[in-house]
């Protein structure tokens, strides 16, 4: 594959609604992502090895004051990266003033390239949300508070 065919395909995955693109043929390895807060997007063509480092935007977060006593939370199943929207450019699952329902989506959180819908147990209001778009979470950590119905 010749430079201006990656860069052509570079283009395209930026602007489509893939996260991930890997392609594999025999001493040609491309991996592209934008699952990551620093993208690296890597070419492996025999005993070659560009990289470049793409920043995706980051949405703005909806980040509130902490928790009262008597809010719930909402916490993290797993250890990875957080993100409060299905797609780039996409609204966010919940925000702040929305009412869910409990097995309502709230986010996705990746870990090892798998990721993991976190669903809500509770019923209620959402008053804060706790991380940002893209954060590293750990296991329990309060991702996002509700007020019970």
């Amino acid at each position: 594959m010749e430079l201006k065919d990656i860069q052509n395909l570079m283009d395209q995955f930026e602007d489509s609604n893939v996260r991930e693109l890997k392609i594999d043929d025999d001493n040609f390895h491309l991996y592209l992502s934008k699952n990551k807060k620093n993208n690296a997007v890597s070419v492996n063509k025999e005993n070659t090895n560009p990289s470049t480092e793409t920043t995706p935007a980051k949405t703005v977060s909806e980040k509130q004051t902490p928790p009262t006593e008597n809010d719930a939370a909402i916490k993290a199943p797993i250890v990875g990266v957080v993100y409060l929207q299905a797609k780039p450019n996409q609204p966010p699952y919940v925000k702040v003033g929305d009412h869910i329902k409990a097995g309502d989506t709230v986010c996705v959180i990746e870990a090892m390239k798998m990721m993991t819908e976190v669903k809500s147990k509770i019923a209620g209001t959402v008053t804060a949300i706790n991380v940002d778009n893209e954060d590293l979470v750990e296991v329990d950590q309060p991702l996002i508070s509700v007020k019970e119905d």
